[in-house]
């Protein structure tokens, strides 16, 4: 080989480099185009996450690149393996081509491509057609799936097939949701999500938002505008104020919303939602509970720090049980974090009003069945339903009051309690809230950090109780 050769494949070799980084997937991997919830998304482990994200906002580009990471075997941040097979799931089969096949493309080096099967339309123009399936060369030598289906197919064509993905571009039926979700048992695969929230609060806002299952499965984000750096700042100020303000919550910030407005929407869950840590002792503070017998009984144990901060740290939440099982769980839980009880034994704790009032059912009160069995339950609580809130808001407009993990129902009640007809709040799964409310209005005083005494401190401060005494 001459040195002209030489030369010229020097130069192909460097063109073919400079090719390669310029595939959109690899300046999306190396952060030329991604940003950081899309990078969550991608490293986030669990098997059923979604993002709920604006229009614009980057969430499309998630589920396409994931599956494209996953047909070919390089996920970043999982176990890759050969033969992979996955669905994209669209609501149309021309929004298909429009929005999901065509990212697919974008992101998918057709070299990688072993073969595309179409279900109208030519193979040498993909793009303008519909596909049926893309076979990709995976990196383990077998080859890879990426089906497409769409939901007005009807729930009877997804069944049958094993899979180890499903993507939902955009909010499917909740049937074919289900149907979708056994095929993923087998294979122990991921059901994604990424989706603009317009339909209001369906199913997946009880799923998948609310987690009402408690399902360690179940993780999602949410996109605005804001989180993509390549939108410029005059488009969404324009577009901003052409909305009106639920529009605007769905298609800029990806939040679910209904004709009822959210009560909390102060409360951030990325904010006051934190990982439980060990609590100094001089910050317990109160146990609150909401009784209930056929309904939940809600229960929570209350920290106080030096600065007024709130810690809601453990949670009792229990439906169709009497107090005397009520106690003894209070009781459990009290001891499993080491809180205190007063000198004959017994636990303190408010109460809702309420248990003061005798049943049918029995000649004693609640709050006298909650102290027969040394639960010292005090009922004189503040109920004022509109000065409550508005107290509670400012806890959580001013990064005031923070929530352990573990308190999943409290959290759960937060992101769902909506006002409804005459300025009052929808009485539905409440009784969380109600509690939380009446801790809050005790107006809960900060810790004071205990001081070792001196000896001289300690005379000086029994002198000074003799003068007071003798004063009196």
């Amino acid at each position: 080989m001459n040195q002209k050769e030489c030369v010229e494949n020097l130069i192909k070799i460097e063109n073919e480099i400079k090719r390669r980084r310029e595939r959109p997937i690899n300046k999306y991997n190396n952060g030329a185009k991604i940003h950081q919830k899309q990078l969550a998304f991608h490293k986030c482990q669990k098997r059923n996450r979604w993002v709920f994200g604006g229009n614009r906002s980057g969430k499309t580009e998630c589920g396409a690149v994931e599956s494209i990471y996953l047909a070919r075997g390089i996920h970043p941040f999982r176990k890759n393996k050969k033969d992979v097979f996955g669905w994209v799931v669209s609501l149309s089969k021309e929004v298909q081509r429009d929005v999901a096949q065509s990212k697919i493309l974008k992101y998918l080096p057709r070299e990688w491509i072993s073969e595309i099967i179409m279900s109208s339309g030519r193979k040498d123009s993909p793009e303008n057609g519909i596909i049926d399936q893309i076979k990709i060369k995976n990196v383990f030598g077998g080859i890879s799936t990426i089906g497409f289906k769409s939901c007005d197919q009807g729930r009877e064509k997804f069944q049958g097939s094993s899979l180890d993905f499903v993507w939902f571009d955009e909010e499917p039926s909740e049937d074919i949701y289900r149907e979708c979700k056994m095929r993923v048992i087998d294979k122990q695969g991921d059901i994604f999500g990424t989706m603009t929230p317009l339909k209001g609060l369906t199913f997946v806002y009880d799923e998948i938002f609310l987690n009402k299952a408690n399902s360690p499965d179940v993780w999602y984000e949410f996109m605005e505008w804001a989180d993509n750096p390549y939108l410029a700042k005059d488009e969404i100020e324009g577009l901003t104020k052409t909305l009106s303000e639920k529009e605007l919550d769905a298609r800029r910030f990806g939040r679910f919303s209904d004709e009822s407005g959210l009560v909390y929407t102060e409360f951030d869950e990325n904010k006051h939602v934190i990982d439980p840590f060990d609590l100094p002792f001089d910050w317990q503070n109160n146990i609150s509970i909401d009784p209930g017998l056929n309904n939940p009984l809600a229960c929570h144990w209350y920290a106080v720090d030096y600065d007024g901060n709130v810690y809601v740290v453990a949670e009792h939440y229990e439906a169709k049980k009497d107090v005397a099982w009520h106690s003894q769980r209070i009781k459990t839980i009290s001891d499993e974090i080491g809180w205190r009880r007063d000198s004959q034994g017994r636990i303190n704790a408010i109460i809702d009003s309420a248990a003061n009032q005798k049943t049918l059912a029995s000649v004693k009160s609640v709050t006298e069945l909650f102290y027969d069995h040394g639960i010292l339950a005090n009922p004189n609580v503040n109920k004022d339903i509109f000065s409550g809130i508005a107290r509670v808001k400012d806890f959580f407009k001013s990064d005031k009051i923070f929530i352990f993990k573990n308190c999943t129902n409290l959290i759960r009640e937060l992101k769902s309690y909506r006002w409804g007809k005459g300025d009052l709040p929808i009485k539905r799964d409440d009784h969380c809230v109600d509690e939380l409310r009446y801790f809050i209005m005790t107006r809960p005083q900060s810790a004071k950090p205990r001081e070792k005494l001196s000896e001289i401190a300690k005379d000086k401060q029994k002198l000074a109780k003799r003068l007071r005494r003798s004063k009196c």
